[in-house]
């Protein structure tokens, strides 16, 4: 639980980084007893969080982590893990395009494949507790939260699977016994932005109390559509002769002839890419069935109807913009997720806990999107450019887990924690690719289906922590996991395109059935087979109180991330990491300044990095390599100060230094060269490069100011982000692969009244920047995804 909203210093972002690390790691006596009487501000409130799986204040939690508050993410206007990735230094978050879905990068490290059943995270992702499995999942409304702790470094120990790098663990708001309260709020902003959300506490009995919570927004998408080229007929004759009379000579009892560019094939109004429009319901339900037993249950409901991303052209056409694109592909999106969540907390005894969580969850998707993103304007129906759509036919996932927690309670000399762990995945997919020589109408450059009926995993743990407290200042921390993972692909198949004259040159749609010998198509690949795997990680950890209001803490913790099976059923192996750490953790001037810093070195090993390729048979795959290591390093440091009762600042920093091991990588989104090694067609020796989405200094800085009226308080907020150049592939493929440094800018206005309603002004990207989050060239065009453009806007409530 979170009760702080955040705020960030200024000042010169390097030297204060080291500045901080250095201060807040000598005693802080002499300075706070150094702070005269009379000029200490108004404390920060205290935080609380559960990242020992137990609720301690964030200042005695000897672990790197960032707790946003409720406060601070309406200041924000949090909706998704992207709008907070600036509030947590080390934290990106990208967008990658066709399935909509946002991959997070932590410390410099993470995988932007982990957008599908083929690849898992290296950040794990939690509600209140209950892994998240699908990467849909994080980009889920944040509606009605107590608060989000992320975790930075190896989370395994205590969190479990695929927190290699870290976790994000949300806190919705609980039912509160005997209480009728709630909020309204709705919004309005520039691109038809509506917005509602509200929630409301229902007592039931003495012993029971029902929260309902409500969220909508949506807004019209950012990219205009071009215009369909208007190319005289003559030289679409002309571009075309030679490709049809090699195709009748090559095929004589199916010849094809002429047709001009049929227009309306391009899509001209309806909805636009990079559109919103989601909604989410929750009821949640506190039983107190007896003094010493609760439970909480929650039943979640969500839907997406918005639409993906945008590859967008970095350098436009003559006289388009860049928010703009020539679309053959309507997109759209669809997104319905249920999900389950149980937690029976019972006290035992005054020395004895025990806690019972289980989540359930199931998703359904489909999508249609533009891949090709009009990048090469096509010079007849089948020359030039090309049509290429990423179609999710079908997307299903379920998913399960148990986990039981027995831990000591109260203060002791040895507190300790014991764990259970189960869990259970049921995933499939049907993704098909079209793509057709010049347009929808030309012939077929190459096509395929890919089918994963059942995809199955199986995640079993046992798992324990203990801390010795030496004494009241010396704390000594042990833990140790034993995680056994088992995947199985059942069926599954990757179909291409036979090249069979005698079939229709169309491209494929749901209602084509690619096993049909008829289709056209030919399986290219059978995906089924199994894996399974092991790994002991554990952490080692001391803290010393230097005084009642600093800590210093150092910590080797290991993480790791199970292997599993690719395309054609072949394996590929587990990640490890290792992490040492050095941190900190101070209060000064009684309350009012509060420093936390981080110090690390990451050895990564087995780098799993997964992309599309084509094999030398011309097939298509989606292949995932290992790369023989990685070496990250890094500083983070958190500030926070309350200067007067009225004013507050914040600032996190970090400088991040990520290495790429030996890794030969290959990649359809890019144009590499011919492979020197068997089995792929092009790829590229990345050994030594950057990690992507790892910009050496990254700080954010955020200033408020309350002024008190007579009605009300009306306060200003200015949050300015600022970064150094980031690559955003581990190829390094020069600027156009990179985001170059950027400063951006929010503003914000909130008048809160005395008679509890409240209006709030935001601008967010202020400048207007265009800020790169993915970059792509497979037809020689550099693409790429951005952040949103300014926006703007309003949101008014009344709470009860």
């Amino acid at each position: 639980m979170i009760r702080t909203p955040r705020t960030r210093l200024q000042g010169s972002p390097i030297q204060l980084a080291v500045f901080t690390l250095l201060a807040s790691m000598n005693t802080a006596y002499a300075q706070n007893a150094a702070a005269p009487a009379g000029a200490q501000a108004e404390v920060i409130p205290e935080v609380y969080v559960t990242a020992t799986k137990r609720s301690t204040s964030l200042q005695k939690t000897p672990v790197a982590v960032t707790a946003i508050s409720a406060a601070a993410l309406d200041d924000h206007h949090v909706q998704t893990i992207q709008d907070i990735v600036n509030l947590v230094p080390g934290f990106q978050a990208t967008t990658q395009g066709d399935h909509g879905v946002i991959t997070m990068t932590l410390r410099g490290i993470g995988n932007d494949s982990a957008k599908t059943e083929y690849a898992d995270p290296e950040v794990a992702t939690f509600v209140d507790g209950i892994y998240s499995p699908r990467p849909e999942g994080a980009t889920t409304l944040l509606f009605d939260l107590e608060g989000i702790e992320v975790l930075r470094g190896p989370q395994g120990t205590l969190w479990g699977r695929n927190s290699t790098v870290g976790a994000v663990n949300m806190q919705t708001v609980k039912p509160t016994l005997g209480s009728s309260s709630g909020f309204l709020e709705g919004g309005m902003g520039n691109y038809a932005r509506m917005g509602v959300r509200g929630a409301v506490n229902i007592p039931i009995s003495e012993k029971a109390a029902l929260r309902v919570a409500y969220v909508h927004e949506q807004h019209d998408g950012y990219v205009d559509y071009q215009t369909p080229p208007n190319i005289p007929l003559a030289q679409q004759q002309a571009a075309a002769a030679p490709v049809i009379a090699a195709w009748n000579a090559a095929n004589p009892t199916r010849p094809i002839g002429f047709q001009p560019i049929n227009t309306s094939l391009f899509v001209q109004n309806g909805k636009k890419y990079n559109a919103q429009d989601q909604s989410a319901v929750r009821l949640s339900l506190l039983w107190e069935i007896a003094p010493d037993l609760h439970w909480n249950l929650s039943y979640e409901r969500y839907m997406d109807r918005g639409t993906p991303g945008m590859n967008l052209m970095q350098t436009p056409r003559p006289g388009q913009d860049l928010w703009s694109a020539l679309v053959d592909t309507a997109p759209s999106l669809k997104r319905d997720s249920n999900s389950v969540r149980s937690r029976v907390d019972w006290a035992i005894n005054k020395d004895i806990s025990l806690a019972y969580i289980a989540g359930w969850s199931s998703y359904r998707g489909s999508s249609t999107y533009d891949q090709d993103g009009g990048a090469v304007l096509p010079t007849s129906f089948t020359t030039g450019g090309n049509h290429q759509a990423d179609d999710t036919v079908w997307s299903k996932y379920k998913s399960y887990s148990h986990e039981v927690e027995l831990q000591s309670t109260g203060k002791r000399d040895v507190d300790w924690l014991l764990g259970l762990y189960y869990a259970a995945e049921d995933n499939g997919i049907r993704f098909d690719i079209p793509i057709m020589n010049g347009t929808k109408q030309g012939t077929v450059g190459w096509q395929g289906s890919f089918i994963q009926p059942k995809e199955t995993v199986d995640s079993s743990a046992i798992f324990g922590q203990t801390t010795w407290n030496v004494s009241d200042q010396l704390h000594l921390t042990g833990g140790l996991r034993y995680t056994h993972d088992k995947r199985e692909n059942i069926g599954g198949t990757g179909n291409g395109w036979a090249y069979n004259p005698a079939v229709p040159q169309l491209p494929i749609n749901p209602s084509v059935n690619p096993f049909d010998p008829a289709s056209g198509f030919k399986t290219d690949t059978n995906n089924s087979g199994s894996f399974s795997g092991s790994k002991v990680t554990g952490l080692l950890r001391v803290n010393y109180d230097v005084s009642p209001t600093s800590m210093i803490y150092a910590s080797v913790s290991t993480g790791y991330k199970s292997g599993g099976l690719q395309d054609g059923g072949k394996p590929y192996g587990a990640e490890t990491l290792t992490n040492y750490e050095a941190g900190s953790k101070s209060t000064f001037l009684n309350g009012a300044v509060r420093m936390n810093n981080a110090l690390y070195y990451q050895k990564f090993k087995g780098f799993q990095f997964s992309a599309p390729v084509t094999n030398p048979d011309g097939s298509h795959s989606l292949s995932t390599f290992n790369a023989e290591g990685a070496k990250v390093w890094g500083l983070e440091s958190e500030i926070a100060a309350r200067i007067t009762p009225a004013d507050r600042v914040q600032v996190t920093a970090a400088y991040t230094n990520a290495e790429l091991g030996t890794l030969v990588g290959g990649s359809n989104d890019y144009q590499l060269p011919a492979c020197p090694i068997s089995g792929i067609t092009n790829c590229l020796d990345v050994t030594g490069n950057t990690m992507p989405h790892a910009p050496k200094f990254s700080t954010q800085i955020v200033y408020s100011h309350m002024f008190q009226l007579s009605a009300g308080k009306l306060t200003p907020r200015i949050s300015t982000h600022y970064e150094t150049a980031s690559w955003l592939s581990v190829f390094n493929l020069g600027d156009p692969d990179r985001q170059k440094a950027y400063t951006r800018t929010d503003l914000g206005l909130r008048y809160d009244a005395d008679k509890k309603w409240y209006v709030d002004l935001f601008v967010r990207n202020v400048g207007d920047k265009n800020i790169k989050t993915s970059a792509q060239n497979p037809q020689g065009v550099w693409q790429a995804q951005y952040l949103p453009p300014r926006t703007f806007g309003f949101n008014a409530g009344y709470t009860f």
